[in-house]
């Protein structure tokens, strides 16, 4: 078991940029903003061999007792009690305050290995400064800087010191058990998280009546049947106009980095709301990037029959372009509608990387030319003589043939239409590219 690392601490303290150093990546968004982070967020780091799992929290209020820092408290206790050592982060510029205090309380007697490490101390290792941290009786404070990686070596070996006395064998990951990532997606309040909390069965992710409660993309691993999901949670996305704070749109860079990863992009949508013209331009995106997709109706509880239907049209005119996409009628926080969910989500990652042999795909390709031959351009005709596979999630056909550039968009969408019916291929959009025989006797 690896172990795991939890980074305490108040507001704008560095705990972001401290994970981001441990992890050696930018999955934390930092800035130079208070009460950035609000869910716990996972990361995985390696030194000298070793692995551990780091748990990034936001800031810690314990004594709060209304709003959204209660629920970012409440984040930061699961945190600490899911956690083998936590890194108690402060911020030695800012002083020692009273809310490092509380914290410092709290972790007393939540029995736990605790590491005292005073941030921002880069150039001010020897200050006094520094002394003042052992009022909080956590034990000798660690100078270190998260932005300028001083003093994070040393601070690691402490946190691992025990978990590595064997040596843990490494065990390769295969391609074929790689877990799914599944990233939902929509506009802000549309009930993401709370989707995401119903499957994991916790209140594991913030879900507050409030939009914009999410702001970083959250991954979250998770097991159904056998088969291992990596679900991300990502920042609702609004209209470019709307987006006021910097943040907000550090946020919107995160989402589209998360669908582009992602294998299979769960779209929700809010039944009261009907869909946007955000909708829409998320779904677009979904769909440039090539990613399987199903779209979930949420709250459809809270509707009638007159909305249903309105909604059915608008679902019709907005989305049409994805009309091989299922569609499902849900309700999060009733957990109604989850089971067909659940297939149409196997349903659309089986069908992103299904296997179309050649020999198959040519015999496909013959048989629609024979049914339905392409449009003459000029004295010729388009040639199509044999297809393969060209690649997966999202599926690509190249045809190989003559003047293939007169083929025309309507007779493209002929044989997808084709070969999508034979692989029973359901929520991915199939590609189909054109590729034109070389001319031997072309001396261009």
């Amino acid at each position: 078991m690896k172990p795991v690392i939890a980074l305490v601490g108040r507001p704008n303290v560095g705990k972001s940029t401290l994970f981001n150093r441990l992890t050696k990546s930018r999955d934390a968004i930092v800035a130079d903003y208070a009460g950035l982070t609000r869910d716990r967020h996972y990361g995985e780091g390696r030194v000298s061999g070793r692995e551990f799992i780091v748990i990034d929290t936001g800031g810690f209020e314990p004594d709060c007792s209304s709003g959204i820092f209660q629920e970012m408290a409440k984040q930061t206790r699961q945190a600490v009690a899911e956690a083998d050592a936590v890194i108690f982060v402060v911020d030695l510029r800012a002083g020692l305050s009273g809310q490092d205090h509380d914290i410092a309380q709290y972790l007393r007697g939540a029995n736990k290995r605790v590491l005292l490490a005073v941030n921002k101390a880069e150039g001010m290792s020897e200050s006094p400064l520094v002394s003042e941290f052992y009022e909080l009786g956590m034990g000798e404070p660690i100078p270190v800087s998260s932005a300028h990686g001083q003093g994070i070596r040393s601070l690691l070996d402490m946190a691992l010191e025990g978990f590595f006395d064997e040596e843990d064998e490494e065990d390769e990951v295969d391609d074929e058990n790689r877990p799914i990532r599944l990233a939902v997606a929509g506009r802000p309040n549309v009930g993401k998280s709370t989707l995401i909390n119903t499957w994991l069965g916790e209140e594991r992710l913030v879900a507050f009546d409030m939009p914009g409660t999410t702001r970083d993309a959250i991954s979250v691993p998770f097991e159904r049947n056998g088969q291992r999901y990596e679900l991300i949670d990502t920042a609702g996305l609004r209209r470019k106009g709307k987006v006021f704070e910097a943040i907000e749109k550090f946020s919107v860079v995160k989402t589209l980095q998360a669908i582009s990863d992602a294998n299979v992009v769960l779209l929700l949508i809010d039944a009261t709301q009907g869909v946007t013209d955000q909708d829409a331009h998320i779904a677009g995106y979904i769909l440039e990037s090539g990613r399987a997709v199903v779209v979930a109706i949420n709250k459809w509880d809270a509707v009638d029959t007159y909305q249903r239907e309105m909604l059915q049209r608008s679902i019709e005119t907005r989305l049409a372009f994805l009309r091989f996409a299922p569609i499902l009628n849900i309700s999060a926080k009733r957990r109604q509608g989850l089971g067909p969910l659940w297939a149409a989500l196997g349903d659309a990652w089986r069908s992103a990387t299904c296997k179309m042999p050649t020999p198959v795909l040519t015999r496909l390709l013959h048989e629609a030319v024979e049914f339905q031959q392409p449009k003459r351009a000029g004295t010729s005709r388009p040639k199509l003589r044999y297809a393969h596979q060209g690649g997966q999630n999202p599926p690509v056909i190249v045809i190989h043939g003559n003047a293939l550039e007169h083929v025309t968009e309507a007779y493209k969408r002929f044989l997808e239409s084709r070969f999508r019916e034979h692989f029973k291929l359901s929520g991915t959009p199939l590609r189909i590219e054109m590729k034109l025989s070389a001319n031997p006797f072309d001396q261009s």
